[in-house]
């Protein structure tokens, strides 16, 4: 089967004030059709630099990305960030049509799309609102169902529920992997939180160095539905942990 994103010695360098900063160096990636995988790391490993690479804001220095999305897909990817990015002057409907206000969609149809999406993510009898009149949390989904609007083959996701509370970020982690599981959607997935990437993913890529590079890939062969007492979960996470761990002393900004 291809990959959807196949990506092959991927570096990644940036010149400032004549002072050159390798941030990936020989990264290779595969990831299948369906497939959800996550990518941990401390701060400045290069996880969200590569998510930019992806999107087409960041330009490889060396070494190959090659995407292979579903032909049926409407549009190639579509990126969530870990602030919801909503427009304030907008009601939560109109957040949601705004990515498809370039397709050939007529207004009743993206409307009605919209409103199925919303619904899809428990939120149909918010779209009335504005981003303000919403917690921190339904904020964020709206944000997804933003995102899932345009039908993307690739769902990037860049720490998305970092900002948010203990109770929150796990609900939605459920709602995540509900939508996957129902869509079938290829997810990759940022986050500094290595518990949170073994309870969603399929995989985990740990990155590790300065420059980054792959330390470890875990297959999370755990079926879902998951517990996050699941003791061999906590095993995979202890041996993320241990691998990145041994090159460095515990960071401030990890979640362990």
């Amino acid at each position: 089967m291809d990959s959807v994103i196949d990506i092959e010695g991927l570096s990644i360098a940036f010149d400032q004030g004549g002072v050159r900063t390798e941030v990936l160096h020989e990264l290779d990636l595969k990831i299948a059709p369906g497939e959800f995988v996550a990518i941990v790391g401390p701060s400045g490993v290069g996880k969200s630099t590569l998510l930019r690479v992806l999107i087409g804001l960041a330009t490889p220095s060396a070494g190959t990305v090659r995407l292979n999305p579903d032909v049926k897909a409407e549009r190639a990817m579509a990126l969530v960030f870990q602030d919801s990015r909503l427009l304030p002057w907008r009601r939560i409907l109109a957040n949601v049509c705004f990515g498809l206000e370039k397709t050939q969609l007529s207004r009743a149809e993206r409307r009605e799309r919209a409103l199925a999406t919303l619904a899809g993510v428990g939120l149909r009898d918010v779209a009335g609102r504005f981003p303000h009149q919403l917690s921190g949390g339904q904020r964020q989904r709206v944000a997804l169902a933003r995102a899932l609007a345009v039908r993307p083959a690739i769902l990037l996701m860049d720490e998305p529920f970092s900002a948010l509370d203990v109770q929150t970020r796990e609900g939605l982690q459920d709602e995540l992997i509900r939508v996957q599981s129902a869509s079938g959607q290829t997810v990759l997935f940022v986050t500094h939180d290595i518990d949170e990437a073994v309870y969603l993913a399929d995989r985990v890529v740990a990155l590790g160095g300065h420059p980054g590079e792959v330390k470890i890939s875990l297959e999370i062969d755990v079926p879902h539905p998951r517990s996050r007492e699941n003791p061999h979960l906590r095993d995979f996470a202890a041996r993320i942990r241990a691998v990145l761990f041994a090159e460095t002393l515990v960071r401030e900004d990890w979640v362990i």
